[in-house]
Formats: structure tokens, sequence, C-alpha cells
């Protein structure tokens, strides 16, 4: 090996080591007779400090040294005097004793640094310079944590990991196929998979009951902010089971993920149907960190010659949380949003409960105080909250 230990290996028990590093050039600070170099590496940054007295040839080898130049370093591990309490190796520095150019660097289009001024054009153009910040290498790292944490709970769960083709015959699905020619078969295609759909059935008949890959899938669509033309997903099937079986082992998965990437521990997830998701929320996926459930007021609010409700299967409203004090401006604002195609509402009631308990409405003139005040009670609405409704089919 080149190096004995890392960059963001050594520590205050390592002094008077002997070491070899070996990196890139973060930064250098010449201050004349002395000069320090921040040396890089995946594990971290090392401070390397050179005296044209003690280290002369090693000294003049600095002095040529650019951002990125590869280096190996060698010299004694000594305690630094200005500690950085930011970085773990930040109490100590090498006294450099020699320096080997491995490879020198043309003066790099952006700068190597976390808050770096490459735009993301420039960044993904040297892709390989953007690697080696810090940030991107941790994504890196974590994806990699992810995965071989999901290998090790569904490996004790007696699933089998089984690679199944990427060349396959076309398969109708959601979106179009890429497609690659047969060199052997003129005029013939394979498809790349939108998903393992097929494999994974004909596993489960083959009796493989537990089946999962992490694989990449192709799909020939527009892009979308989740969605792009390559990506890769955790592939699982399981037989002889029942919908609570899925949701234990599921469930169980990304806790295990949490708790070992991140040291997070979760507590056992909330579950709930489709209808009561759609019934309390309006979602399948229901963001359960905000509340705002919405209160079903159809009966409350028919027959009271409003048209717009007369006229509605279903009147319902959500209570937002001290948003009594929001002006007209941003209730107009609300009421574009919700007008918008995604949504498809035709407008948006609301009833302000002030803080001093009075009740002031959009619909005033068609509800009373006491009907209004109802709504409310049902949205265990408190002073200072704000009740918006819609009403549609």
């Amino acid at each position: 090996m080149l190096r004995t230990h890392t960059c963001g290996q050594l520590r205050i028990s390592d002094i008077n080591s002997s070491v070899t590093l070996c990196g890139w050039v973060q930064t250098t600070r010449d201050k004349g007779a002395i000069l320090w170099i921040d040396l890089r590496d995946r594990y971290g940054i090392t401070q390397i400090v050179l005296n044209e007295n003690s280290a002369a040839e090693a000294f003049s080898t600095a002095k040529s040294l650019g951002r990125e130049f590869v280096i190996q370093v060698k010299g004694l591990v000594i305690e630094r005097s200005a500690k950085n309490d930011k970085i773990p190796t930040g109490e100590i520095e090498i006294k450099a004793e020699e320096i080997s150019i491995l490879n020198p660097a043309k003066l790099p289009p952006f700068l190597i640094d976390d808050q770096t001024d490459g735009g993301e054009d420039l960044r993904m153009k040297y892709r390989y310079l953007d690697i080696r910040r810090a940030t991107v290498r941790a994504n890196l790292e974590l994806r990699h944590r992810t995965m071989q944490a999901t290998r090790r709970y569904l490996d004790a769960l007696q699933f089998l990991e089984v690679e199944t083709p990427v060349l396959i015959k076309s398969t109708p699905e959601g979106a179009r196929d890429f497609v690659v020619p047969s060199r052997t078969n003129q005029g013939q295609f394979y498809a790349l998979p939108q998903s393992p759909q097929t494999f994974k059935q004909l596993l489960m008949v083959g009796g493989v009951d537990k089946y999962f890959q992490i694989v990449k899938c192709f799909r020939d669509e527009d892009l979308r902010a989740d969605r792009q033309p390559e990506f890769t997903q955790i592939d699982c099937e399981m037989s002889f089971v029942e919908r609570q079986d899925i949701m234990d082992t599921f469930g169980g998965l990304i806790r295990t993920i949490f708790s070992e990437v991140k040291g997070i521990t979760l507590p056992p997830f909330l579950q709930m149907t489709y209808a009561e998701a759609e019934h309390r929320f309006g979602s399948d996926k229901p963001d359960m960190r905000f509340g705002m459930e919405f209160c079903h007021i159809t009966d409350l609010a028919k027959g009271h010659e409003f048209p717009v409700v007369e006229n509605a299967e279903w009147v319902g409203g959500i209570v937002a949380t001290g948003c009594a004090g929001y002006t007209r401006k941003q209730l107009d604002e609300l009421t574009e949003w919700v007008k918008r195609p995604q949504i498809g509402a035709t407008g948006l009631l609301y009833v302000r409960y002030e803080a001093d308990g009075t009740i002031k409405s959009s619909v005033d003139k068609f509800y009373s105080q006491d009907v209004l005040k109802a709504w409310l009670e049902l949205g265990q609405a408190k002073p200072g909250d704000l009740m918006l409704v819609m009403a549609g089919p």
C-alpha cells in the first residue's frame, strides 16, 4: 500500500507515529518560511505542515503544488498548537519529511468543496470532480449503507436475492419500453424491463416463496420530479401471505433501515385502509404530521338555500390551526390554488373563528352563527383557527 493511514483516521493517540498519507490537495496556505496543506481523501482531511529549515526538499515540492494535485506525504504525527474542533483530525497534524507528487492537476473548473461555486450543468460535465465533494460522497455512502441494511434484513427473513434478465420480451405496462435491436435476429428487438414483474411471478410459481432484488428499471417516459429514464427499486415478492404479513415485513424493513443507517428509532407505523385514508384525508398517502383531517359537514350545510352546497353531493372542511388572521389576499390565493386542474375544486369557503370567539365567514348571508359554530365544533376548531370548506361530487 502507498499509505499507512487514511486522511480521516489519525487522532491525538497517534502522536509521534511515523505515517504515510495519500490524497488530494484541498488547499495550501503559504506563510513564507512555513506552509500548510489540507490533504483530503474519501475519509476526511488531515493538515500537513512544512518548514523550509527542517525539510527543504519537501518544502520546495510543496511550493509547486496546486489544488487537486495527488500527493504522497511521509512524516511524523504531532499535536496541533491551534486545534480545529470542526474536523475529527483537528487535534493533530503531520510534520512532513517527504512529499511525492503522484499526479499533477490542472486548475479545476469549480471549487471542490461543499459550498462549491460550480453550477449543476458544470458539475455534471465534470462529474468525476463533483464526486470528490463530501456532500456527493455522503449520498453514495448513504445508498450503500441502505442497500446493505436491506440485504441483511431480508436475508434474515429467508428472502432469496435473484437477478432477473435485463434483455426481455416487451410486456405491456404503464410506459413506453426502451428497445435494443438484436444483431442475430434482424428486425427483432429486446426491451429493457420497466420492472421485473413477469419474472418474479414466475419465481413464485417456481416455488421461490420469498424473492427480492435491488434492480435497475427503465421507462421511456417524460421526466417528472420523482422519475427518470432509469431508476433503482427494491423489488420483492412473497407467497402464502396475508395483508398483515406484508405490512409487518416491509414496515420492519423501513424501521430497520432508519435504525441502522441513520440511528433513528421509528415507532411501529400506523395502519389504515384505503377507504379510511380517503375519508379522513382525501388522499391515499396522507401526511400525518399536519393533522387537518376532513370534517364532513354535508348534513349540517344542506337545507340553507346556498346553491353551491345544495347542488353538491359532499361538503367538507379542514381546520387550519391558528390561521384565523389570514388576509383576504391569502384566502384568494388559496382559492386559486384549489382551482388548479390537479385539484379541480370550483371554489373555497372560509369560516374564521376569531380569538374573541366571534365567527366571520364568506357565507354569512346563508348561514346563522349557530350553524357555523356547529361546523367549527365538528372540526374541533378553537378560537384563532380557520376552517376552509369545499363542496362537490
